[in-house]
């Protein structure tokens, strides 16, 4: 267990002498963006998903996560992080030309609800592969209720470039390279988790939530005005406890295995082959209609949460475990961040370079693997930045000793001061020191937070939630006409609508299995876990 914040400057040296420094600044970026379709009115939009846009099954840009209003942005990887950000400007501006009477949520957090019934869940057609994502869908709301599922987030996956690992493991020595490559990945996956609670803080922009959020409960949360509820001193409770979990103590969750790949991947595995009496009593398939794909303590990985995943991509009817298991881990997916509402794109170009080094941080310095105690200060340690984090006495756990939270974030930021003045000097793009110094910033004054600035401005302006959001929104998208799509980009789009509206045409024509079977069969290439992990 890690007590403090190494600097890295031995390693970075000796990669500059013994290896090649600039290799470990050439990795690649996707981005993923959820965004809630909203009427102007400001209510959630009720219209399935547009046509034009393509079909959100088998369109590998624009898709839809839990509803049917909750659009999805995908960037492929690119290894220039500008053009990732210009290819998510492209993407908004593309949807935004075939949005009628309807916008772009800026926030988080959604806009007004009408309970539950008011949520349409997202529908893939008529194959077996679509019936299976929708059935997924329904399992989530019966289990957790579908008003959280429509909390909106940014993931940014990130990859080191494939020279970088044999150059690497040379200098490191060790094992066979895919197993190296794994074991490093696990190891920077770890770190993420034990200095994930800086996410939140420095770009978390959920400190309030709309009243109509809590349907049938009253929430641990003080009132801000008729309409909201808020934490004085939250940064994200997107990430806190009204969020989308896993609760293990509940018996009703599992807690993943981060010492290798292997134990991730068995103890995910298990979890989908364990059955759950809370899930049981819901039903699987009642009166012929599918209300879960199983009764398991998860129907697939993919209902783990967590703010970090090892990722690789699975081939037609593999899942996400037989995929990382058969070929190793392609990239790591950070899921903290929320939305950025300052920004019409949900996250900006300081953003991503500070998560670059951040990440490169987690994957360079020593990654000790993560036994009970520690497990249980990084739960309590995210939760508490998500709900105190801009307090100034807030105090984190490290090691079993309380620790001042602006005292850890300042030495976590120093200690990565090398590796931005490297990445700058091997990149030239200064904006690695300039967001460096932005966030430190932001440790010395909380109020620069964007939770911080957004409650400020809520008070200045007497609105609740809601009325600081439909404004950044509707402000938000009069912005994106300014930057007109060229259209080498809308023909590509254009192209790529008309052939995944024609796969899906194809996949439903095709289609001549029984949905049983077909469930039968995905379930039956699952890696066997159980017996394989504690």
């Amino acid at each position: 267990m890690p007590d403090a914040c190494p600097r890295i400057d031995p390693l970075l040296a000796r990669i500059g002498r013994e290896g090649e420094l600039g290799l470990l600044f050439r990795g690649r970026i996707g981005l993923e963006k959820e965004s809630l379709r909203v009427a102007r009115s400001g209510g959630i939009a009720t219209t399935p998903h547009p046509s034009s846009l393509g079909s959100p099954l088998t369109h590998p840009w624009i898709t839809t996560d839990y509803s049917e209003a909750l659009l999805e942005f995908v960037t492929p990887p690119f290894e220039d992080f500008g053009q990732a950000l210009h290819c998510l400007s492209g993407l908004h501006r593309y949807v935004q030309e075939r949005l009628q009477e309807e916008i772009l949520w800026a926030t988080s957090m959604p806009c007004i609800l009408a309970g539950e019934k008011s949520i349409p869940i997202a529908r893939y057609g008529d194959s077996n592969p679509g019936r299976m994502k929708y059935v997924y869908r329904v399992g989530l709301g019966h289990r957790y209720g579908r008003v959280m599922q429509v909390i909106a987030g940014v993931h940014f996956n990130f990859s080191l470039h494939e020279e970088f690992w044999p150059m690497f493991r040379q200098l490191q020595g060790g094992e066979q390279l895919r197993a190296f490559q794994d074991a490093r990945y696990m190891g920077m996956v770890r770190n993420l988790q034990r200095y994930g609670w800086i996410v939140p803080y420095l770009f978390g922009a959920s400190p309030a939530v709309c009243k109509s959020f809590f349907v049938d409960s009253e929430p641990d949360l003080l009132v801000f005005d008729d309409t909201t509820y808020y934490e004085p001193f939250a940064t994200s409770l997107r990430m806190g406890d009204i969020g989308y979990q896993n609760r293990k103590e509940e018996g009703i969750g599992v807690k993943a295995n981060y010492d290798s790949l292997h134990g991730y991947v068995h103890s995910l595995a298990c979890a989908t082959q364990t059955p759950c009496p809370v899930w049981e009593a819901i039903g699987v398939k009642v009166n012929g209609e599918y209300r879960q794909l199983n009764a398991n303590q998860l129907q697939i990985e993919n209902e783990y949460y967590s703010s970090v995943r090892p990722k690789e991509i699975p081939r037609d009817m593999e899942t996400p475990s037989r995929a990382l298991l058969e070929r190793g881990i392609r990239y790591v997916e950070l899921r903290s961040l929320d939305v950025n509402a300052y920004h019409p794109l949900g996250i900006d170009q300081h953003q991503i370079l500070f998560l670059h080094l951040f990440m490169l941080y987690c994957l360079l310095r020593d990654s000790p693997l993560i036994d009970e105690q520690e497990r249980r200060e990084i739960d309590r340690n995210l939760l508490w930045v998500a709900h105190q984090g801009r307090d100034p006495q807030l105090k984190l756990q490290r090691a079993g000793k309380a620790v001042l939270f602006r005292q850890w974030a300042r030495e976590l930021l120093e200690a990565m001061e090398p590796l931005a003045e490297a990445a700058a000097a091997q990149t030239g793009d200064l904006g690695y020191l300039e967001t460096l110094r932005e966030q430190r910033a932001k440790v010395d004054d909380a109020g620069l937070t964007p939770s911080g600035r957004m409650l400020q401005e809520m008070r200045d302006r007497g609105e609740g939630f809601y009325e600081f959001a439909h404004r950044l929104s509707r402000e938000q998208w009069r912005r994106h006409p300014s930057h007109p799509l060229e259209e080498e980009f809308r023909a590509e789009l254009d192209r790529l609508a008309e052939e995944s509206l024609q796969q899906q045409r194809e996949m439903e024509a095709e289609e001549d299995e029984d949905f049983d079977r077909f469930l039968e069969r995905y379930f039956a290439g699952q890696v066997e876990g159980c017996s394989l992990v504690s």
